[in-house]
């Protein structure tokens, strides 16, 4: 189900733009508390003792030290009870306006199965390389003791591995790259606390010049971190501030669509503060974001769409996406009857029908019968939607009620009076009074 219902923005971030005052979803206000535990610093000094049975020891732990170290203290910490509250209520939060929103909000790419799954390459040309070095070798392959990790190891704990990826991002193997960038993205994917953490160690400048990589991988890895951590908060403005938005939309262009979904998702999350949704539709996110809705996945145009609905409720993006060309894919959607697409294709239509410029498209593009389709077979709230914009075209303009009425659409709206919900009976009812009033003349001034 789908919810205008308007909320608030964060008011703690500040942008030079003036600000405008349109739907925002509330800032999710889920916390987890958790036991901080020992320290990495305590538990190596117990499983490291006595020094004089290890002369090798040296604080500069190597990476399968740390794995084993992390995969101890999870064992021991599983015992501990958990944080009764999740993180999917922050996730379905962003979900506002549309409800399945939090099937793709925080990475839907389930990186575990895949990297599991994933062949060896193998040599090349007959070669043997030497495998490249992997920050925390086996910490991701293994789901059962990644699971252990995320939920029973406090941020302190983890600060170490964090700080390790956050180095390996800034190698100069791809390998390294793609490895710790897979990682962060895991890390961040569930837990709250993990996203500030990371937010902390100072992940994000070095995640943005992997959104550029050519390794499709990589690319994915960093812009799925991107999205996980843009989830809290604080978080938003140090992405927004370091760049990220111009190489979010490099994404949308040039990335798998698992990279492009998540490019949308992230930009979608920034755009939840009021103040950055002019400087994303600035930066150019629209005409992509039209195009995915367009070429995408299934998924892929519902994550398109979400995103568009968001950016405009800024009257300078909406013109910005009829200038894109949106409405016409918006009008063929809408009669894509069980797709799971009409619903939101009608509430960026009505968005766009706020505007003199996205009324006057709509009409040309054949708005008005598809409307009247959704009307009559569409589901309630499509209906109601689809009346709410039908009303907007024809509040003022005699032209388009005439187009209305010649288009058979007063039955249905009679219909609809008598057996929508309140506010498609309310909207029906104002609307079939528009059309009683000035019918004779609409009738005859209609080419």
């Amino acid at each position: 189900m789908v919810s205008m219902q308007d909320s608030r923005s964060n008011p703690n971030i500040s942008y030079s733009q003036t600000p405008y005052h349109y739907y925002t979803p509330p800032p999710s206000s889920a916390r987890i508390t958790r036991s901080m535990g020992r320290s990495m610093r305590t538990v190596r000094s117990n499983l490291y003792k006595p020094r004089e049975e290890m002369p090798n020891y040296t604080e500069n732990l190597s990476d399968a030290d740390i794995d084993l170290h992390l995969g101890e203290l999870a064992k021991k910490l599983s015992s501990n009870s958990r944080s009764a509250s999740s993180d999917i209520g922050e996730i379905l939060e962003i979900s506002g306006t549309f409800s399945d929103f939090s099937a793709c909000s925080s990475d839907i790419s389930g990186e575990l199965q895949r990297l599991a799954s994933l062949p060896d390459p193998g040599p090349v040309g007959g070669a043997s390389p030497k495998p490249e070095p992997e920050p925390c070798t086996g910490f991701l392959e293994r789901e059962t003791f990644s699971t252990e990790i995320i939920e029973s190891i406090s941020p302190e704990d983890l600060q170490p591995t964090v700080k390790l990826c956050v180095d390996g991002l800034q190698s100069t193997s791809i390998a390294v790259q793609r490895s710790a960038a897979a990682k962060l993205r895991f890390l961040a994917k569930n837990r709250a606390d993990n996203r500030v953490l990371i937010g902390e160690s100072g992940a994000v400048p070095a995640l943005i010049p992997l959104l550029r990589c050519s390794d499709a991988m990589t690319q994915e890895h960093a812009v799925t971190a991107i999205l996980n951590l843009s989830l809290h908060d604080s978080n938003k403005g140090m992405i927004t501030y370091a760049g990220a938005v111009k190489s979010l939309i490099y994404v949308l262009k040039t990335g798998t669509e698992t990279s492009k979904q998540n490019a949308a998702c992230a930009l979608l999350s920034l755009a939840l503060v009021e103040e950055y949704k002019l400087s994303i539709g600035a930066a150019g996110a629209i005409p992509p974001l039209v195009s995915l809705m367009i070429n995408g996945t299934n998924r892929g145009k519902k994550d398109a769409l979400t995103t568009l609905y968001k950016l405009c409720s800024v009257k300078l993006n909406k013109e910005r996406a009829v200038c894109a060309g949106a409405v016409r894919p918006l009008v063929g959607l809408v009669g894509e009857q069980g797709t799971g697409l009409e619903e939101k294709a009608l509430v960026v239509l009505s968005s766009l029908a706020g505007i003199e410029m996205g009324r006057d498209v709509i009409v040309e593009e054949g708005g008005i019968p598809a409307l009247v389709e959704a009307i009559e077979e569409g589901s309630e709230k499509g209906k109601e939607f689809a009346v709410v914009t039908l009303l907007q075209l024809c509040l003022g303009s005699v032209r388009n009620r005439g187009l209305l009425v010649r288009e058979g659409g007063i039955p249905p709206l009679v219909a609809l009076s008598q057996n929508g919900t309140m506010k498609a009976k309310q909207k029906a009812e104002a609307l079939l009074g528009y059309l009683r009033e000035p019918r004779q003349e609409a009738s005859s001034s209609s080419p």
